[in-house]
């Protein structure tokens, strides 16, 4: 409903339409579309393991410390490694071994990064898969 509080003639012919009983009827639809579409089931099959009593893996991975020094020295559980070529030796041997070890990436935290990725680089192509970045309190501070 409308009101006209105006200045105007009462000859005026009001010109807008009442909007309610449309947005009512609306919403009235919209409810009952919602209600009468399916409820779509969402379920993932999934074929778990039946032995749960297994007992853990013996193997305990082998650890490395792979650091890297501020001057891009790279020491390889606290040996130096004199060249690329002899660390490169020494990932692809790590590649080789089953189950694989556990490589834990040192870096200085004044070494640049260009160094660091030469060896993350290094590690990926030769085929290393366990390596991760350890030692991350000294950035902290």
């Amino acid at each position: 409903m409308a009101m006209n509080i105006g200045g105007g003639s009462d000859d005026d012919v009001m010109m807008e339409i009442n909007t309610t009983p449309l947005i009512d009827v609306m919403l009235v639809l919209l409810v009952m579309l919602i209600i009468t579409i399916p409820l779509q089931t969402q379920a993932v099959k999934l074929d778990m393991p039946q032995n749960l009593n297994a007992p853990p893996p013996v193997v305990e991975p082998q650890v490395v410390d792979l650091e890297v020094d501020f001057d891009g020295t790279v020491f390889w559980n606290g040996i130096a490694v004199p060249n690329t070529g002899q660390l490169d030796e020494y990932l692809k041997a790590a590649a080789a071994q089953d189950p694989q070890p556990e490589i834990h990436l040192k870096p200085n935290r004044l070494v640049k990064y260009d160094y660091v990725a030469k060896v993350l680089a290094a590690a990926q192509r030769l085929g290393v898969d366990h390596i991760g970045f350890v030692g991350n309190e000294q950035y902290m501070d």
